[in-house]
């Protein structure tokens, strides 16, 4: 099993005065992305946020550009677009064109996303997300694979034939996946052909647990003609010495819940059906407890017992973690602990891990 490292730089208006300065927080993580290739990760990905109604950063394209100027190797993804909220063949070029430019190193993730401030700002219908991601996809796949020049005549979207350039390097297009909550979703993805990446949390409210989640993800994969199909998964994480460390990581988790909360739909009778199953997270998360945090939402303690719980992803059937380091507020100094820490104490236990420690701080 392989490892990424993931953010999606939470700093909303919740945290009040620990708020950390946005501008501040991107250029960190220019500094943690290239600092996860020094220590062997496979990948980085980093989110699409806007208005910091929960995180800070607005164009991972962009971002991931600037991040594979500095890198050689390691894999360059967005945790995720909001398909919506952009035209699909900006997508499309915008990922060719991170692809060229990194040598083959774009990964391409999308999601409906699930907060309606941002779909009001850029004027999409929220109750309509989930036709117009499928139908957007739809594009995108069509406008990669295919040789000759695109038109499309659907519902969302309409337009004369066009060339795309640039070409990606990768053929026939860098891998897709679709970031997916729900079974509809899953199942759609699998449908089309496309891989996943879960939120363990969901997958095992909807799925009993994450290994019944990528079973039934592959199963329909294969009914509908697609093998080789890859399931990732996002994990908050953090390797640990004392109970102090992981209760205070703990705490660090539930401050991320109070900014998460405003985000998700609350009111059965407004949110839209296909994500209605967010009202009952919400809930969940308004009186989360430390001790109610469950290994389906984190992994936190010694180097041993991390290293046992990704042992049973691994077994699962998941072929790479994404890991969130500094949710609720870690300072980058401590950011750049965790990640060197997490790569001593527990990426040499797997095979594809691509361990290569350079210390850059003291830990």
């Amino acid at each position: 099993m392989k490892f990424g490292y993931f953010t999606l730089t939470d700093n909303p208006v919740e945290y009040g005065d620990s708020r950390k300065d946005a501008n501040q927080m991107i250029l960190d993580l220019v500094d943690q992305s290239v600092y996860a290739e020094e220590l062997g990760f496979n990948s980085v990905w980093v989110p699409e946020h806007h208005f910091s109604a929960l995180g800070v950063l607005p164009s991972p394209s962009v971002f991931l550009s600037h991040v594979a100027a500095k890198t050689s190797k390691i894999q360059l993804a967005p945790a995720t677009v909001l398909l919506p909220a952009s035209h699909p063949i900006r997508m499309v070029e915008e990922y060719a064109l991170l692809d060229l430019l990194s040598n083959g190193r774009a990964i391409f993730s999308a999601g409906r996303g699930y907060d309606k401030r941002e779909y009001d700002v850029f004027q999409v219908d929220f109750d309509d997300s989930r036709e117009i991601f499928f139908e957007q996809l739809d594009i995108m796949k069509k406008a990669w694979t295919q040789d000759s020049k695109l038109s499309y005549d659907g519902k969302y979207y309409k337009f004369p034939e066009i060339e795309i350039t640039p070409k990606p390097v990768q053929k026939p297009a860098p891998p897709i996946y679709v970031a997916a909550f729900s079974e509809p979703s899953i199942l759609k993805a699998a449908e089309m052909g496309e891989h996943v990446i879960f939120a363990p949390f969901a997958a095992t409210m909807v799925f009993g647990s994450v290994a019944n989640a990528v079973n039934r993800f592959k199963d329909e994969s294969a009914k509908h003609g697609f093998s080789g199909k890859q399931a990732k998964c996002s994990f908050f994480l953090n390797v640990t010495e004392t109970q102090e460390e992981t209760e205070a990581t703990k705490e660090r988790m539930l401050k991320y819940f109070t900014g998460l909360v405003p985000a998700f739909p609350d009111d059965p009778s407004t949110a839209p059906p296909h994500i209605r199953y967010f009202v009952d997270i919400v809930e969940k998360l308004k009186n989360m407890k430390t001790d109610d945090l469950s290994e389906a939402s984190i992994i936190v303690g010694d180097g041993e017992y991390v290293t046992a719980k990704l042992k049973e992803l691994e077994d699962a059937g998941i072929e790479e973690v994404i890991i969130y380091f500094d949710f609720g507020g870690l300072s980058h100094a401590e950011t750049l602990k965790a990640m060197e820490r997490f790569a001593t104490q527990v990426m040499p236990h797997f095979d594809n891990s691509n361990i290569n420690v350079k210390t850059k701080v003291n830990s």
